[in-house]
This record gives structure tokens, sequence and C-alpha cells, in this order.
């Protein structure tokens, strides 16, 4: 339920970090019911999705803070058009995100199948209640990167130094 829930709240959120860190919290009920399935599967996903949310996690973390350091606010309201200025920057953000989602190809992806088939082995409801909560944080992280990269630049965004990322970040 906890899963759940923390899916639900990070939909309701406007901060970008917030979102990032209540997604957090979804990702690591995912890796408790993994533990808790008491399997070689479930302990091995539940390895996999803790050392490639640590990776990704950061990395958004990262770029959220890059955001934050040249327009001064982590609403999402106030983005837009991100893509449009900042195409690098908009690429490294979507792949993160792909990642965060458990999109195949990902040590996310194989951390979030071997976890939620070690729980669906052990417990079928609740392990498609876990799936449930995969599938929501799909949808707030599509919906932040929908928010914030594409659209008509912010006129909030139109007077601030727009550009991409530098060889240093």
């Amino acid at each position: 339920m906890a899963i759940v829930y923390a899916s639900i709240t990070t939909i309701r959120q406007t901060d970008m970090k917030r979102i990032i860190a209540y997604s957090s919290v979804g990702h690591m009920g995912v890796v408790m019911l993994a533990i808790f399935s008491q399997s070689q599967l479930g302990v091995e996903g539940s390895i996999f999705m803790q050392l490639a949310h640590g990776i990704v996690s950061s990395a958004l973390f990262i770029l959220v803070t890059r955001l934050y350091d040249r327009h001064h606010t982590r609403l999402v309201k106030y983005y837009r058009g991100i893509a449009i200025t900042m195409p690098i920057f908009a690429s490294v953000f979507l792949l993160m995100t792909l990642a965060n989602i458990g999109a195949p190809l990902t040590c996310n992806f194989i951390g979030e199948i071997t976890s939620l088939m070690a729980t669906y082995q052990t417990n079928a409801v609740i392990g498609i209640i876990g799936s449930l909560g995969m599938i929501l944080s799909a949808a707030y992280a599509l919906f932040l990167y929908n928010r914030v990269a594409f659209g008509s630049v912010s006129p909030y965004l139109a007077t601030a130094i727009n550009r991409d990322v530098t060889r240093r970040e």
C-alpha cells in the first residue's frame, strides 16, 4: 500500500525535487517487497534496484539542481520548452527519466521485473498492487518530463539565460 500511496502523493507534487524524492519512496517499497519475498530472485532484484536507483536518482537530482541554478525555481508550472533551448540537457533528462521508470534495457527494469516476479510468486495480490505502483511511477515521471521539456518556451524563463549544458556539467 505504501508504494501506491507514495505514487499517488508524487502525482500531486509541484516541486521537481519532491517528485524525485517521493518516487524514491515508491521504488524502495518495491525493494522491501522483494526482500520480504525471501527468495533468491527477490534479493537479486532488490540489489539491482538499489544500485540502479542510487545512480538514476542522483542523476535526476543533479539535473534538477542545474535547472534550479539557472532559473531559481523548482516548481514545475514555471518550466516549459526546455527541449527547444537546451536540447542536450533534455536528452539526458529523458534518458534518466526512462531509466527511473524502468524502461527495458535499463538496470531499473531488471530490478523491478525480478522484484515483482519474486513478490508475485510469494503473494499474487501484493505483486499486482506493487505493479500498480510502478505503473503510477511511469505516469508521474513522464508527466514531469513532458511538462518541463515540451511546449513553447515559458515566458517565465524567456528572460533567463537558457544555455545548454557545458563540458564541465
